[in-house]
């Protein structure tokens, strides 16, 4: 009898063409949910005559209440190597295996400067404006070249996007918690004396930091009044790293220029949610992962997870 594999949240339809699932199709049987699944008790019934569940990011906890409630569970999969909804203790008292996969940090850098461009040329209510007859050129553009842009988080993703800042001839300067002067110099940036003075003195402020307790709310309403009225913010992390209130506020009284958000503090964002209507604000579905090169990574990844646990074997093994 095979095992059944549920694939969770894929919404483009991509993911049985993204790997090649026939090198587990003797053993497996995949199916693929394009519609997201929402609360535990419509996961517990979808997910119960499931042994193998691959889920993209953090969109689907897995709370011990879950994990308990689905007793042909065998195997989580997750994209990426680190993930912060999984009960790793419940998982092993279950005997429950979780293993994870490679990503690549080129998406989320790609579309961060999307996001800060669209917002720096107004490309979205230019492009409307003309599509629909309305005003030809109604915006003006802030300029990059002799601007600051604020890093918080130098890491891989926050160095690449520096890189890009650095050859727009921008000036760029980064903080976080444990940035020292040499790493930053490494990277051929500035290292700001503080959070508060990264924030109050950049034009463009961009966070590439991991969730965690100390960065969750990193960005308060202290913080996002620091921001100049004419600065842009952009988060491609974490949603609960800024938080959300304070910035829907920020948007609203017009404090800060706008903000280039990909990451909700509930995704998929409900249709009333009051991100979808704020002002100043250019928006994405999460889509920083979301490219054919990544997809066949965590995918292709995912399989080749499959095939170790079942020759007993597991790999990319992933706990708290």
């Amino acid at each position: 009898m095979r095992l059944r594999c549920a694939v969770l949240d894929d919404f483009q339809k991509v993911a049985a063409e993204a790997a090649d699932w026939s090198l587990v199709a003797n053993d497996v049987e995949v199916v693929a949910f394009d519609r997201h699944i929402e609360g535990e008790d419509d996961l517990a019934a979808a997910l119960a005559t499931f042994d193998i569940v691959v889920t993209l990011r953090e969109r689907v906890p897995f709370p011990g209440s879950l994990i308990t409630r689905l007793p042909r569970l065998k195997l989580i999969v997750a994209s990426g190597m680190r993930n912060s909804v999984i009960d790793y203790a419940a998982a092993e008292a279950r005997g429950v295996t979780v293993c994870g996969t490679a990503s690549s940090s080129t998406p989320p850098v790609e579309l961060t400067w999307a996001l800060l461009l669209g917002l720096a040329r107004g490309i979205v209510e230019e492009s409307s404006s003309l599509r629909s007859g309305g005003p030809w050129q109604s915006t003006v553009g802030a300029d990059l070249h002799g601007r600051r842009l604020g890093l918080l988080g130098l890491g891989k993703i926050g160095s690449r996007v520096a890189q890009v800042g650095l050859a727009f001839g921008m000036h760029v300067s980064a903080w976080s918690q444990n940035l020292t002067r040499g790493r930053a110099a490494e990277i051929g940036v500035e290292l700001a004396p503080s959070k508060d003075d990264l924030v109050a003195s950049s034009d463009f402020v961009s966070v590439h930091l991991a969730l965690s307790d100390r960065t969750r709310g990193l960005l308060g309403p202290a913080e996002l009044a620091l921001l100049k009225p004419t600065a842009y913010l952009i988060n491609t992390s974490r949603a609960a790293i800024v938080d959300q209130e304070a910035l829907l506020a920020a948007l609203h009284d017009g404090r800060i220029a706008g903000a280039g958000v990909d990451v909700f503090d509930i995704e998929p964002l409900p249709a009333d949610h009051p991100m979808r209507t704020a002002p100043r604000l250019l928006a994405t579905p999460h889509l920083g992962y979301v490219s054919r090169a990544n997809y066949a990574t965590y995918y292709g990844q995912a399989v080749e997870n499959i095939q170790a646990f079942l020759a007993g074997s597991p790999i990319r093994l992933l706990a708290r």
